[in-house]
């Protein structure tokens, strides 16, 4: 069997993705006995499969080494964070910034500036300091996290985006393009209508 990708960190990812995840559930809970509802609807989270992320290192040119995988491409580990409304996206995002030891290296807001065919999502990439040692020997490390965060509808569109991008033989592509992007606008205006809602149901008294 091939030594692993990720060398001798292969047993750090886990533990790095293990505090992270655990400092987003705490805010969420701390949230939610504040007001009553949790900061997002649900998480998914994973280490990059060592298959992946060789032909990751393939496409992009990179020796299959821990310092590709871990240094040179950031998304190791990724984390998705699927909210209920718009604002508790940038509750999170805020929140993540606010992480002893997290560094935010990218931040692109596709939600506010969505890509030509209808897709949004805000994607971080961040650095964490856990107290192992990281591909270039520091120690404390630093490791890279992609982060996702979007709203469920935005959610349920990308994964049919998904669909239309990898399915193959697919009859009218053009057409499905079109309607997936008119979709993706609806839902949009959808998204800002619940969020308009929730803040008028919020300003009761």
């Amino acid at each position: 069997m091939p030594e692993s990708i990720y060398g001798i960190h292969k047993d750090v990812l886990p533990k790095v993705l293990d505090r992270l995840i655990s400092s987003i559930k705490a805010f969420s809970d701390g949230h939610k006995e504040k007001t009553g509802e949790a900061a997002y609807e649900h998480l998914i989270y994973r280490i990059k499969s060592e298959d992946s992320m060789r032909e990751k290192c393939r496409r992009k040119g990179l020796p299959e080494t821990a310092h590709s995988a871990l240094v040179d491409i950031h998304d190791a580990i990724g984390i998705r964070i699927v909210c209920c409304f718009l604002n508790d996206i940038y509750e999170n995002i805020d929140f993540i910034r606010s992480i002893p030891g997290v560094e935010v290296v990218k931040g692109k807001d596709y939600i506010r500036n969505a890509k030509p065919n209808g897709y949004r999502s805000y994607h971080m990439i961040i650095t964490v300091e856990a107290p192992f040692e990281d591909p270039e020997g520091n120690n404390p490390g630093k490791f890279y996290v992609e982060i996702q965060l979007r709203t469920i509808a935005m959610d349920s569109w990308a994964s049919l985006e998904h669909q239309m991008k990898y399915k193959k033989n697919i009859r009218n592509p053009e057409m499905i393009t079109r309607e997936l992007k008119r979709c993706a606008d609806e839902l949009a205006s959808c998204d800002l209508s619940m969020q308009t809602i929730r803040n008028l149901i919020r300003q009761e008294h």
